[in-house]
This record gives C-alpha cells, structure tokens and sequence, in this order.
C-alpha cells in the first residue's frame, strides 16, 4: 500500500486535505483517516489532481500521431510530462487508406508497454468535414461520408477508434453517425457548417458532442430572411450537448472563454490542446499532413496568417489559462479537463480520485507547473 499526502487535494468541487492510498493501478482510499501503508509521497503544499485527459491533439514534442507507432509512443509520453495521463491521439483528414494506417498504428501503441499513460484509441478528424469550415484541414481530402470508405476501417479496428469528428450536415439519413454509435465510437460535430435541424438529427443519433467550439463552427445564418441557429447557438441552447473548447488563451479570448463558462457550465465543458506535433519544440515551421503552418505568437498559422492552424499548448497551460485569464476557479478548472472528458468519452474509472478508479494523479503548484504525475500507480515524473 502507498499513500500521497497533501493538503491541497483536488477532489469534485472542493478542496480537501488528507491522503490518497492506493495499490497497484487502483485507488484504494481518499480520506484523512491513517491507514496502514508502506510508502508515502509527501506532496503538501502542491496541489493534487485527478490526472488530465486530452481527447483532442495531434502530437507534441516533435512527433506526430499520423506516424509510426514510435512516434505515437513518445507524442503520449511528452504529453505525460505536463500532466496529461489519458489521451486520444489525433489524426487529420487524409486518404483514407492513409487515415487507417495511422489508426492501425495508434491501435499498437495502446498495448505498447512503453507508453507510461493510457491510450484510450485513436480521434478521426476528418475526412467527413465541410469545406466551407475546413480551417487548416486540406480540403483535397475532405469528403461527405462514404460508407465503402468507412465501413472496412470500422470492421477492421473499430474497436480502437475513440471518437470520430465529421460534419452532421453532410451525412445523409445519419448513416455514419449510426455506424459510429454500432461501434461505440463517440460522435461528434466538427469542422461544420451544420444548423439548429442537422445538429438535432445528429444528436438523436448520439452526437453530443462539438469539436473545438468557435473554431471551424458555424453561427447564425439568414436563408430569404428567416435565421437559423448554426453549431454554435444550438450547442448553448441544448443541455444535453457538450463542448471542447482550446483553452489556450489564443483561439478563443478569455471574455469568449468566460461566455462559454457563464452558458454552459464546468460540467458540459472539455478542456483541449488541439496541439499539433511541434508542440513542446523550439521550431517555427511545420506540416500538418498536407496542410503547411508557421508557429507566433504562441500558436500554430496558416502561412498566408488567414487562420490559426492548432494549438502549441500543454493540459497545463490550458488549466493555467482557464484559471489566471478566465477567472475560472481552479476545482472547475480541473473538472473541465479530468471528470468532463472521462463522462463524455464513457471513462468509468478516470477523472476522479476516488476508491476503485485508476491511480493517474499529477501534482502542480500555484502557477499550474507540474512537479509530480503517477500513471496506473507509478511514479513517472
């Protein structure tokens, strides 16, 4: 039995003062009660968490989730470094035959031993996006849903594909968001020029979920002088949708931040990197995929600088920026990036330090710097 002591443990909604006892990969007991235990790590005057978990980032540290499962494998690890312990690498819109290698890949690093944290599968992003809402996804790649293209990749390795982004407006009868919910595979809306009545069909189909709200969503539009709700009003109006939000103090201001907060609320919210693969790294210059980008002022542009192309963040910076630019209190904060993302993604044993959930923990202080993270009971940092 090993314990962490600290005053400072981050638990739902309050902050509590006591130990964490666990044994292998489980948590055994948050309480402020002693019991019998043979190692302690002393933590007081840090705080303590739940560990973060990113279901949305493309890579850190100089690798890329679209490459070999090598470069999977240190992407997670270097992600874990800041805290994150449960993560769903990205892969952007390509060929399909090229999306399904790197889904394959991703598949092998799941059970790779080197990776410290867990891969909980891979996030499809794309081809399935509208044009129109493209962002710095290649539109050379972006199709409406094809059913002879996704099946196969679906019957082969399903079972390792975590989520899926695709644009609800362009799939017809709800065909793909019936294959992905057979598959238990979460949906969800992204890179979508959708309004109020293609998000509804969606979401009875089990889309509950928006990508990255503000980027690549569509707003209000007028069709002979009648408005209609796009992505944006209709995920404020429906209760029952969650949102991700690029909580890196670039993609969305901290006043649009804390209008997210007001209307939605900690427990709709998911706290995201969208990193791309330099991420961590001193360079300037990159590809995503296809797609070519410059990295200034602190985040990742298109060339010509018409559009942001992702994110350079860390789970860390995200908590940071959520706290010290939105005023966000810093226990909802951490809801937003462990208990949220676990809820949406079906994780029943993350995103709580509780008994019987997994012992994925990370220590910060203060200024959101991470000095500590245990991934399924050991120390890694």
């Amino acid at each position: 039995m090993k314990r962490i002591k600290s005053d400072k443990i981050i638990l739902s909604g309050r902050i509590f003062d006591g130990y964490i006892y666990y044994e292998g990969d489980k948590i055994v007991a948050v309480t402020s009660d002693e019991l019998a235990y043979d190692e302690e790590t002393d933590l007081c005057g840090l705080y303590v968490s739940a560990g973060f978990i990113d279901i949305h980032t493309h890579g850190g540290g100089g690798y890329a989730f679209e490459k070999s499962v090598d470069d999977i494998v240190e992407g997670c690890n270097f992600h874990l470094s800041h805290g994150t312990t449960t993560i769903a690498p990205t892969i952007s819109a390509a060929p399909m035959e090229s999306m399904a290698v790197s889904v394959a890949n991703v598949k092998k690093a799941m059970s790779d031993e080197r990776v410290k944290g867990t891969i909980i599968g891979s996030h499809l992003e794309g081809p399935y996006l509208s044009r129109e809402q493209a962002g710095a996804q290649c539109a050379d790649f972006i199709t409406a849903p094809i059913e002879a293209d996704y099946m196969p990749i679906l019957e082969a390795d399903g079972d390792s594909i975590a989520r899926w982004s695709y644009a609800p407006e362009n799939d017809e009868d709800e065909k793909f968001a019936k294959a992905l919910k057979a598959h238990g595979i979460v949906a969800a809306a992204g890179h979508t020029n959708a309004i109020y009545a293609d998000l509804k069909r969606a979401m009875a189909e089990g889309c509950n979920l928006v990508t990255h709200l503000f980027s690549c969503t569509s707003t209000i539009t007028r069709d002979h002088g009648f408005r209609r709700l796009g992505v944006i009003e209709t995920a404020f109006l429906e209760d029952d949708m969650y949102v991700e939000i690029i909580c890196d103090g670039k993609h969305l201001p901290p006043e649009l931040i804390k209008l997210i907060y007001k209307i939605k609320g900690p427990d709709k919210i998911a706290l995201i990197t969208d990193s791309l693969h330099l991420a961590g790294t001193k360079e300037t210059h990159g590809f995503m995929q296809a797609t070519e980008f410059i990295i200034e002022d602190g985040v990742c542009k298109l060339v010509d600088r018409s559009a942001f192309a992702g994110s350079i963040a860390t789970a860390d910076r995200l908590v940071r920026v959520a706290v010290t630019e939105a005023d966000i209190p810093l226990v909802e904060a951490i809801r937003m990036i462990t208990e949220v993302p676990a809820k949406i993604m079906g994780l029943d044993k993350k995103g709580t330090l509780a008994a019987g959930y997994d012992a994925d923990i990370v220590a910060f202080d203060g200024d959101i710097n991470v000095k500590s993270v245990f991934a399924k009971g050991e120390k890694v940092i």
